[in-house]
Protein backbone atom coordinates (compact mmCIF):
# COMPACT_ATOMS: atom_id res chain seq x y z
CA UNK A 1 0.00 0.00 0.00
CA UNK A 2 1.19 3.70 -0.88
CA UNK A 3 0.72 6.91 0.55
CA UNK A 4 0.87 10.11 -1.17
CA UNK A 5 1.08 13.23 1.92
CA UNK A 6 -0.71 15.91 1.01
CA UNK A 7 -1.01 17.96 4.20
CA UNK A 8 1.16 17.20 7.08
CA UNK A 9 0.76 19.66 9.82
CA UNK A 10 0.97 18.86 13.75
CA UNK A 11 -2.41 18.87 14.34
CA UNK A 12 -3.26 18.01 10.61
CA UNK A 13 -2.69 15.30 7.87
CA UNK A 14 -4.20 14.76 4.77
CA UNK A 15 -3.22 11.87 2.44
CA UNK A 16 -3.68 9.68 -0.15
CA UNK A 17 -4.28 5.77 -0.38
CA UNK A 18 -3.44 4.86 -3.70
CA UNK A 19 -5.56 1.70 -5.21
CA UNK A 20 -7.52 1.34 -2.40
CA UNK A 21 -11.40 2.02 -2.16
CA UNK A 22 -14.74 2.72 0.59
CA UNK A 23 -13.72 -0.58 1.99
CA UNK A 24 -10.44 0.17 3.51
CA UNK A 25 -11.08 3.79 4.27
CA UNK A 26 -14.16 3.00 6.13
CA UNK A 27 -12.18 0.74 8.68
CA UNK A 28 -9.14 3.08 9.26
CA UNK A 29 -12.19 5.96 9.43
CA UNK A 30 -14.14 4.10 12.06
CA UNK A 31 -10.71 3.37 13.89
CA UNK A 32 -9.54 7.00 13.96
CA UNK A 33 -13.10 8.07 15.81
CA UNK A 34 -12.11 5.69 19.00
CA UNK A 35 -8.62 7.84 19.18
CA UNK A 36 -8.83 10.97 21.83
CA UNK A 37 -8.22 14.36 21.18
CA UNK A 38 -9.77 14.04 17.55
CA UNK A 39 -11.36 16.68 15.85
CA UNK A 40 -12.10 15.12 12.53
CA UNK A 41 -11.45 11.57 10.29
CA UNK A 42 -13.20 11.62 7.45
CA UNK A 43 -11.65 10.89 3.43
CA UNK A 44 -13.43 11.40 0.17
CA UNK A 45 -13.10 9.71 -3.33
CA UNK A 46 -13.11 12.18 -5.76
CA UNK A 47 -14.22 10.08 -8.51
CA UNK A 48 -14.74 6.70 -7.90
CA UNK A 49 -13.48 5.31 -11.36
CA UNK A 50 -10.40 7.46 -11.40
CA UNK A 51 -9.28 9.43 -7.74
CA UNK A 52 -7.62 7.65 -4.83
CA UNK A 53 -9.11 8.05 -1.59
CA UNK A 54 -8.41 11.49 0.55
CA UNK A 55 -8.32 10.74 4.39
CA UNK A 56 -7.97 13.47 6.21
CA UNK A 57 -7.44 13.53 10.28
CA UNK A 58 -7.47 16.96 12.08
CA UNK A 59 -6.97 16.52 16.17
CA UNK A 60 -7.52 19.27 19.08
CA UNK A 61 -3.71 19.06 20.20
CA UNK A 62 -2.37 15.72 19.74
CA UNK A 63 0.31 14.90 16.97
CA UNK A 64 -2.37 14.01 14.07
CA UNK A 65 0.28 11.41 13.12
CA UNK A 66 0.57 9.57 16.30
CA UNK A 67 -3.22 9.18 15.93
CA UNK A 68 -2.71 7.60 13.00
CA UNK A 69 -0.44 5.29 14.24
CA UNK A 70 -1.98 4.44 17.52
CA UNK A 71 -5.20 3.52 14.71
CA UNK A 72 -3.09 1.61 12.86
CA UNK A 73 -1.96 -0.45 16.07
CA UNK A 74 -5.29 -0.95 17.21
CA UNK A 75 -6.32 -2.27 13.93
CA UNK A 76 -3.71 -4.34 13.74
CA UNK A 77 -4.32 -6.10 17.38
CA UNK A 78 -8.03 -6.44 16.34
CA UNK A 79 -7.10 -8.25 12.94
CA UNK A 80 -4.59 -10.79 15.12
CA UNK A 81 -7.23 -11.45 17.58
CA UNK A 82 -9.95 -12.27 14.82
CA UNK A 83 -7.63 -14.29 13.03
CA UNK A 84 -6.56 -16.24 15.95
CA UNK A 85 -10.23 -16.67 16.64
CA UNK A 86 -10.80 -17.50 13.20
CA UNK A 87 -8.16 -20.26 13.42
CA UNK A 88 -9.41 -21.66 16.64
CA UNK A 89 -12.87 -21.93 15.34
CA UNK A 90 -11.67 -24.57 12.27
CA UNK A 91 -10.36 -27.00 14.80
Amino acid sequence: MKLRWVTEEKNKIEFELLGEDHTFCNVIRRELWEQDDLNLAAYRISHPLISDPLIIVETHKTDAVKVLQSSIESLRKKNKALKESFSKSLK
